[in-house]
């Protein structure tokens, strides 16, 4: 079978099989521009209205819809120029639309890579994706309003994807093949001072003390050109200076540097990168300690103990020992620890870095099934960063212990007993415990065991943190309260708590307010209200944007807003949405159980778009997470990616399949709203509303009639609205679904409230 492969990036290229269309093929530069708009939109399917609001501007509709059908007519003729079959390529009718199933564009194949790329944290990965960029968008229509957004947005995305390889090379220590991705960045935007920075580290890496200098002048003579006139920013004005200061990198300072690289790492999530930069740190700061894993003799540990080398070595082993359990591989993690603590004991220790020895090594003993060990670990950990230790120590052994008890299956009487603990205090400490009480509470939500008793859970947890006046406790209590009647069902109730967590947030500052806007924009978009659920989340990012960014935030948010455009209609909106949650994993990095909403969600927007590729990567995204913890609703989202997988594939039995096995996952877990829609992607074999042959219409009305009820009783109005018009089953109606379903008032789906107005919002 022909493909039709069209080329944006760098130039138009069209080329019919084997065939390349040439430019004077083209009799109307209008049809050529049509081609063009139709292979950048998603889906490849454009309203009419729009195609020519894009092509004529200018003209009013009904001419402008003359000339359109014009350059639809010719662009069929050029496309299908030695076949009779003109439709080969370009739908029938008057709708401007590409079949996808034969079209291949490298804009497309060039976001996909990088979303595999990103996923995978594969150096040769992001290779193949930066090759993929010949250039920047169709420069000929560099001006047209059609092209220009999504232009710098691609350039944008290839300067990302360059920063981001020269810090998987960095920490690897390829530093000549860092600094040549890294200068191809700069030289495509002199201006990208993340770019710069990364370059002039890498040099300092290598010892290059020239060319750290000569790169901070380029940068700031190419800012003063700027019409503002500034300057570089602090860390490359405190790296030049470093640099300046000294007649050569010497080794002490090349340490601290590949230390910052692998806490760097660490901060995007590439444990193996930081794994690797610790290892570099470890040469020049053992000194006569051996450089990898192993027992230091006396000897070598006295001869080192000057300038404090051995208490760098150890703080090296210890980061490097918390990135081996934090890539799942504790086995390696037990010799850089064992390391870290032989090194401190034969050195007399110190008190505030055996603290923070210790929560790590509670990490490894809960990975190995240790239960006692571990928390008596974690409780030592944090008796001498009480102790000892800095404000960083004390939040860093709250999360320690915290950690143990959820590996433990004990986190809600962990939780209970830092709310004793902690009290009324309000401090970076109460911020960063209940931030990540806020992931851990995702767990809780998540399963028929944890799940069950949440609420209950939440209410207790409200009265204890109200008595004792501690009021990010408080605030988190509403939130884990809204979030537990959110999923079940109760969505008169659930909003009232949810915005009563944020106002408290929003009233102490610090991190953890985006989770409760969150949760409201999902209510917002599940019940149809696109326009709340879009103020949510400015409300969710700007809570997020007050504390330092972490793999807790960004997720949740890119997931809703991908939820929301999926339910307005926009799955290309949603697919876009998705690209950026991967572009904030590979800076930020990325916590799986906060982000679980997006894969099943993207993976639906991908299959609605005809892009397999992409719904492939978020099905597999979503099949990891279940694997790695038993959970019906994480299980769930496995089936239902895995559903519209096989959809974009053409499989409409295995879709229907996945989303059934969704949707009896769902219902397990007692989430009612994402079971009925299950049941009607079921159906409606997808996004697209195919259908499933085969299917009995009395088990597809048995479907819609439970989906109906439940979207009734809960209010949402445009998932109920959408299933009245699904083109399946007799009379137009999904499965036989009569005049009526969903708007009596008999008995409601599971877990639905009865009866009461969504204006009873008060918690």
């Amino acid at each position: 079978m022909l493909e039709l492969r069209i080329g944006l990036l760098g130039g138009f290229r069209v080329r019919v099989g084997p065939q390349e269309v040439a430019d004077g093929d083209w009799h109307l530069r209008k049809s050529r521009d049509l081609v063009k708009l139709l292979a950048l939109v998603p889906g490849h399917r454009l309203h009419r209205d729009r195609a020519v609001a894009a092509l004529w501007p200018e003209l009013p509709p009904p001419a402008g819809a003359e000339l359109l059908h014009q350059a639809l007519d010719q662009a069929r003729r050029t496309l299908d120029a030695r076949s009779s079959a003109t439709h080969r390529f370009l739908a029938p009718g008057d709708t401007p639309a590409l079949r996808p199933e034969l079209v291949r564009v490298d804009v497309e194949e060039f976001e996909r890579a990088a979303l595999h790329a990103r996923r995978s944290r594969d150096p040769a990965a992001y290779e193949r994706a930066v090759a993929r960029y010949r250039g920047d968008l169709l420069p000929e229509d560099r001006y047209e309003e059609w092209a220009a957004g999504r232009e710098q947005a691609l350039h944008a995305e290839y300067l990302a994807l360059l920063v981001e390889l020269g810090g998987l090379r960095e920490a690897r220590a390829d530093l000549d093949g860092a600094a040549a991705v890294l200068r191809r960045a700069v030289a495509a935007d002199p201006l990208h001072e993340e770019a710069s920075l990364a370059l002039m580290r890498v040099h300092a890496l290598a010892g290059r003390r020239y060319e750290v200098l000569r790169e901070y002048d380029r940068l700031a003579a190419a800012l003063e050109r700027e019409p503002d006139g500034g300057g570089p920013g602090p860390a490359a004005q405190r790296l030049w200076e470093q640099v300046r200061t000294g007649r050569e990198v010497r080794a002490e300072r090349a340490g601290e540097l590949w230390e910052r690289v692998g806490d760097l790492r660490m901060r995007s999530g590439d444990t193996a990168g930081a794994v690797a930069a610790y290892g570099c740190a470890l040469v020049p700061a053992v000194v006569d300690l051996p450089a990898s894993p192993g027992l230091p003799t006396p000897a070598a540990v006295a001869a080192a103990a000057r300038g404090g080398v051995v208490l760098r070595a150890a703080r090296l082993h210890r980061k490097a020992a918390a990135a081996r359990l934090a890539g799942g591989d504790g086995g390696a993690a037990e010799p850089h620890l064992s390391a870290a603590e032989s090194v401190l004991a034969g050195s007399g220790g110190d008190p505030a870095e055996t603290g923070r020895l210790l929560g790590v090594r509670a990490a490894w003993l809960a990975s190995t099934g240790r239960d006692a060990p571990a928390r008596r670990a974690a409780e030592a950990g944090l008796a001498a960063a009480e102790e000892h230790g800095t404000p960083e120590d004390l939040a860093a052994a709250d999360e320690a212990l915290a950690r143990v008890h959820h590996a433990q299956g004990t986190w809600r009487e962990g939780l209970h007993r830092d709310i004793e603990r902690l009290g009324p205090a309000g401090d970076a400490r109460t911020d960063r415990i209940f931030e990540l009480h806020g992931c851990l509470g995702q767990y809780q939500h998540a399963g028929d065991g944890p799940g069950d008793g949440v609420e209950d859970y939440a209410r207790r947890t409200l009265d204890l943190a109200i008595a004792r006046g501690a009021r990010r406790a408080e605030a988190f209590a509403w939130c884990l309260l809204g979030e537990s009647l959110l999923l079940h069902g109760r969505w008169n109730e659930a909003p009232g708590c949810l915005e009563h967590s944020a106002r408290l947030h929003e009233e102490l500052g610090g991190p953890g307010g985006a989770l409760p806007w969150q949760r409201l924009a999902e209510h917002a978009a599940g019940s149809g209200d696109s326009a709340a659920a879009a103020d949510f989340l400015r409300r969710g990012a700007a809570a997020a944007a007050t504390a330092p960014p972490g793999p807790h935030t960004f997720g949740g948010l890119y997931a809703t807003a991908a939820f929301d455009a999926v339910e307005r209609g926009e799955p290309g909106e949603a697919v876009r949405a998705a690209r950026a949650a991967a572009a904030a994993a590979a800076r930020y990095g990325e916590c799986p159980s906060c982000t679980a909403l997006l894969y099943p969600v993207a993976a639906e927007a991908c299959a609605a778009v005809g892009d397999a590729g992409g719904a492939a990567e978020h099905a597999a995204a979503a099949r990891a997470l279940a694997g790695r913890f038993e959970s019906p609703a994480w299980r769930a989202m496995a089936q239902s990616a895995l559903g519209s997988l096989a959809a974009v594939k053409g499989d409409r039995v295995g879709a229907r399949a996945g989303h059934l096995a969704a949707a009896r996952l769902y219902e397990r877990a007692r989430q009612p709203y994402w079971a009925a829609r299950e049941k009607v992607w079921a159906v409606t074999g997808g996004p697209r509303g195919e259908g499933v042959p085969g299917a009995g219409p009395a088990s597809d009305a048995v479907l819609c009639e439970e989906a109906a009820e439940v979207f009734e009783a809960l209010g949402a109005r445009r998932a109920l609205e959408r299933l009245r018009a699904a083109p399946v089953g007799a009379g137009g109606r999904p499965g036989g679904l009569e005049e009526g379903v969903g708007t009596s008032h008999r008995s409601r789906g599971p877990g639905a409230s009865g009866g009461r107005g969504r204006e009873e919002r008060r918690p």
